[in-house]
């Protein structure tokens, strides 16, 4: 990875706003604009995900990724996880162009991974086309915010 760039951290809000809850990540993202974060970190909206996204891996040493997730768990449930290879990464949803699990297993094929935390906050279920976020999952920005912290001051 010799194109890093020094320091820099990613944090990168996946999910698709036209499906409502599942666009928590892209959320999280538009919640933190304007927000206090150190001068080092990035923040990008990645949408859906895709191949696009891949360069990314090469450009920054650390990556925080926010995405809905689908368990068993409480609505709005927050968790970290911190995946080593691809096979780490949960199940995608399937509103997604492709999962994290693919575009993780492209980058692991182009060299090593950067440190990668990954926020997932539970969704009850996928919603039909519906824009916004419930109200439920909009009171959870702010932890979703205190946990990004909570990473970056690790």
């Amino acid at each position: 990875m010799s194109s890093l760039e020094n320091n820099k951290t990613l944090v990168l809000g996946l999910g698709n706003i036209l499906m409502g809850n599942e666009g928590i990540g892209v959320k999280s993202i538009e919640y933190m604009e304007d927000k206090d974060l150190p001068e080092n970190v990035v923040l990008l909206d990645g949408g859906t995900g895709g191949f696009h996204l891949l360069h990314l891996f090469n450009e920054y040493i650390r990556f925080i990724m926010i995405d809905a997730t689908l368990t068993d768990g409480k609505p709005g449930e927050i968790n970290i996880i911190k995946p080593k290879f691809a096979s780490d990464f949960p199940r995608s949803l399937t509103s997604h162009d492709i999962g994290l699990r693919d575009l993780m297993q492209s980058a692991e094929l182009l060299g090593d991974l950067p440190d990668i935390s990954l926020i997932t906050v539970n969704i009850k279920e996928l919603d039909e086309v519906k824009i916004g976020l419930s109200q439920e999952l909009n009171q959870v920005l702010p932890q979703v915010y205190d946990t990004v912290l909570k990473i970056l001051s690790a």
